[in-house]
């Protein structure tokens, strides 16, 4: 006759949490039972070793899936431990009384070499999120009596001897109405190859008439010794989860040991994603406990530069929540999180040794990788010195600040750079004169992030950086060469100031120009022309739009001539035409567009006509 029990008063408060609200997705489920049957496996594994004359099926370990969709039940087996009357009263039903870690203090000093995965013993009460009703049949592998037990969540549950051939436990669901999917075969692959796939017992499918079928075909990789994988298991497993068809640029597969402990098998892949820069990707990492996945969206488990890393970390030391689907400290998660990037730098460095094969990392990801020299405080001086960078004299090779460094005079104290859109088209920029008649290499920063990291990386390795125009460069005044009266330049460039007054706030003269007879540049602390661009072409209007400065070249024999011709008097229509071709040309120069192309063409064509004739 089945015993009737009602459910301990912490069992009725919860239950309707458990159920509602716990999971927020209620396939979980499966992924629960599923790491209970493996826990119980575990159990008698331990059990078999301490106990050698126990008696226990000859069978293999396994877990067994039966959908019966004919009568709408779903039933998960195992061949593990089972359990007596006891263990069905105070861990089925006492909630949060977890049959695991009292199982773990009992082990004591054995129990750090058992893979053990519940922590909270709630996860069996996920089924009724899809259940009307549970039924559980177990048999204890120290006995030869089996138990039943039957519960429709509400007020408590039934307990009655039964007859079960072998040791183990079967769980059958009476699934609820909108829950019949679950007797669906692809739809019950799906949950398991996404949560289960890595557990260590095969994972049975039980089909009926058309036999059984293992789910679970992919091995728990980064668990074995790396001695014992080869470059391709490696390759393949990495495909596998990536759903690439390259090979991973690098391949790291560490355990970490001390006061947390945890195993990562973490790849960079050869070339990037089509969605590397879309607003809500996630990170590449997986995050398993004892091989049970729990997340691929645990925010903070790595850094967003990284974002290209794919691959798992394993741990079984993680304090979850309740429902295994939000970590409870998110100190811990920091904790993994800096182990790991710590390790990814150590072997980057250790790659970096090779600069042609960096540069293929560099030119794939390096974009997003230098995101952390903006956004990761604690690490920012390492991310700066694993970037690359063109420079004016590194050609079409890329180099490190630290390469930088080692070549720098030694009048040079600070590391110079200059922004824009495109390598070829800055290193023609005209401020770059003055730094290559003193010899003096300057980074030349093509990427979007660049304008920001520089702002926040003042200083790397006890040498300032510099965008050239913030520069204290002066070059000899003493040229052996022609230059335009003081008197005359003066006139030309108050005009111009009073032409170009929408386009330029001032007009001054420089010694810092050798062959262009003008630049652009701004006002020292403002925003830079190329930061300016980026914002409009984002269509972010700026607050305050930075004041343009023309500089013009006293030693250029075009700024001498219109200096010439508008202190003549009569030709000022000529001049201001020429001199609006200098002032656009300074523009193409910084990556601006002209201000009017229809007009520009026009007066340079005159021009060029005028001098051919």
């Amino acid at each position: 006759m089945a015993e009737k029990i009602e459910f301990k008063t912490e069992v009725n408060k919860l239950l309707n949490i458990v159920i509602n609200s716990l999971y927020s997705e209620k396939y979980i489920f499966l992924r629960e039972l599923i790491s209970n049957a493996s826990d119980a496996l575990d159990k008698l594994k331990y059990w078999t070793l301490a106990n050698p004359d126990l008696k226990r099926s000859p069978a293999p370990y396994r877990i067994v899936i039966t959908p019966d969709k004919d009568n709408g039940t779903l039933t998960i087996s195992d061949n593990g431990i089972g359990m007596n009357r006891d263990d069905l009263i105070n861990h089925i039903g006492t909630i949060a009384k977890s049959g695991t870690a009292e199982f773990l203090q009992n082990a004591k000093e054995n129990a750090s070499s058992i893979d053990l995965i519940g922590q909270f013993g709630v996860g069996f009460y996920s089924a009724f999120m899809v259940a009307d009703k549970v039924e559980i049949v177990t048999r204890r592998a120290d006995s030869d009596k089996a138990y039943k037990w039957v519960s429709d969540g509400v007020g408590g549950f039934e307990i009655s001897e039964t007859e079960k051939d072998c040791n183990g436990t079967d769980i059958k669901l009476f699934l609820k109405d909108d829950a019949k999917d679950f007797t669906d075969t692809i739809y019950l692959r799906n949950i398991i190859h996404t949560y289960s796939e890595h557990i260590d017992y095969p994972i049975i499918l039980n089909l009926g008439e058309a036999g059984e079928e293992t789910v679970n075909t992919a091995a728990a990789l980064w668990t074995r010794n790396k001695a014992e994988i080869t470059e391709k298991q490696y390759k393949d497993f990495y495909q596998h989860i990536t759903k690439n068809f390259d090979e991973p640029w690098l391949t790291l597969h560490f355990k970490a040991e001390g006061s947390l402990e945890y195993t990562g098998l973490l790849f960079i892949p050869s070339k990037a994603p089509y969605d590397l820069f879309q607003p809500d990707r996630m990170t590449g990492i997986k995050l398993y406990v004892n091989k049970v996945f729990i997340s691929d969206k645990v925010e903070g488990l790595m850094p967003m530069y990284l974002r290209f890393v794919k691959g798992v970390i394993d741990s079984a030391d993680l304090p979850l929540n309740i429902s295994r689907e939000m970590l409870q400290q998110s100190a811990l998660i920091a904790k993994i999180r800096q182990g790991v990037v710590s390790r990814l730098f150590k072997e980057l460095k250790n790659k970096a040794k090779d600069e042609e094969n960096y540069e293929k990392f560099w030119k794939a990801f390096g974009i997003a990788f230098k995101e952390g020299i903006y956004e990761d405080f604690t690490n920012r001086e390492e991310v700066a010195e694993l970037s690359r960078f063109y420079t004016t004299q590194s050609g079409d090779k890329l180099t490190s600040l630290d390469a930088y460094i080692e070549r720098m005079g030694k009048e040079q104290k600070a590391i110079y750079y200059i922004t824009g859109d495109d390598a070829k088209t800055l290193a023609c920029n005209p401020q770059l004169e003055a730094f290559a008649e003193k010899g003096i290499e300057v980074l030349l920063l093509t990427d979007p992030i660049d304008e920001f990291w520089t702002q926040t990386l003042p200083v790397y390795k006890g040498h300032d950086l510099k965008h050239i125009s913030q520069a204290e460069l002066k070059l000899d005044t003493k040229r052996d060469m022609p230059k335009a009266d003081e008197a005359k330049l003066k006139v030309l460039t108050d005009k111009m100031g009073e032409w170009f007054k929408g386009e330029a706030g001032k007009v001054e003269v420089t010694e810092n120009l050798t062959k262009s007879p003008a630049s652009l540049t701004v006002e020292n602390g403002q925003m830079s022309i190329h930061l300016e661009r980026l914002m409009r072409n984002h269509q972010q209007k700026t607050a305050f739009d930075s004041e343009r400065i023309l500089l013009i070249n006293p030693y250029h024999p075009l700024v001498i001539k219109l200096s010439e011709m508008l202190a003549d008097g009569g030709c000022e229509e000529t001049v201001k035409d020429a001199s609006m071709l200098v002032l656009e040309q300074a523009k193409i120069a910084e990556g601006e567009a002209v201000s009017n192309p229809s007009l520009f063409n026009e007066k340079l064509s005159d021009f060029i006509l005028k001098a051919c004739v």
